[in-house]
């Protein structure tokens, strides 16, 4: 993670872990929950090698990134910070890229600050009324319970819920488990993910996407794990359906985290569309 992570911002008072490697066309990567930026690694020097500069961050109060005791981390603030972020590194507009909850921040600063993206690529993200998806509609009701929980009771939900965003499930065991597993571990880690992100999955913020993503006018490439076992793969058809010219690239063999199991194939799909784009302009 390190060689991921290799800078450090501070937005408003709050320390934000980021990355940035590469020259070239600027490409914005957000992950999603319950993730943080080691679900890029095998995506980072693909792009890069293509001609890209990349740049990526921890949401607030995820991975490395300061777990505030107050404050909202739910995607509206979340989404504010892409500006903050854009801000502080000198670039005006950039290649837009959101996984899961960090669709819905790409799709909300999008939405909000159109002037700032040159492309959007938005991959297996809660939408409509999408979320909680029903394995974590439960725990999310009983966020806080599930905060004071025994630590092996906690840790064995976890095992089970990100055994579930991958197809293949050897994928997620031995030391890349340990790496999922340990920012949402621990007296600081357990309780910091059940308030800064377990509580705030929650559909209202996307509800009006129905009406809203209609007016947008943005290139869009959709990307969709075909055995995505948290957001059905109906929930791209509609987002396709829903943004004028949106492109749709469902990946066979992969779950909620394609990017694990795909990195090659997702990496593909975003350097031929960034690239296209920036070909057109």
């Amino acid at each position: 993670m390190t060689a991921l992570l290799n800078e450090t911002a501070l937005i408003n008072g709050w320390r934000i872990a980021t990355g940035r490697h590469g020259e070239g066309l600027p490409v914005l990567l957000l992950h999603g929950t319950p993730a943080h930026s080691i679900i890029w690694r095998r995506v980072v020097p693909r792009l890069t090698a293509a001609g890209m500069q990349v740049h990526l961050f921890d949401l607030l109060g995820f991975g490395a990134s300061e777990r505030p005791l107050q404050g909202d981390t739910s995607v509206a603030v979340q989404s504010r910070l892409i500006g903050d972020l854009l801000d502080h590194w000198g670039l005006e507009r950039v290649h837009l890229v959101g996984h899961d909850i960090g669709g819905v921040n790409a799709l909300l600063f999008a939405l909000d600050h159109p002037q700032r993206v040159h492309s959007l690529t938005v991959a297996d993200a809660p939408s409509y009324d999408s979320w909680p998806s029903p394995t974590w509609r439960g725990i999310h009701q009983r966020f806080a319970e599930h905060a004071r929980m025994a630590p092996d009771e906690h840790r064995a939900l976890m095992i089970r819920q990100l055994a579930m965003a991958v197809f293949d499930k050897s994928v997620m065991q031995g030391a890349l488990l340990e790496e999922y597993l340990a920012p949402i571990s621990g007296v600081i880690g357990q309780p910091a993910f059940y308030q800064h992100q377990v509580a705030h999955y929650d559909s209202r913020y996307t509800a009006d996407f129905a009406q809203r993503l209609p007016g947008m006018d943005l290139p869009v490439q959709i990307l969709w794990g075909a055995e995505d076992e948290w957001q059905p793969l109906a929930y791209a058809h509609r987002l396709r359906n829903d943004i004028r010219g949106a492109v749709l690239q469902v990946v066979q063999n992969a779950g909620h985290f394609l990017m694990e199991d795909a990195p090659e194939r997702v990496s593909e799909y975003l350097v031929d569309f960034i690239g296209q784009v920036h070909s057109k302009r």
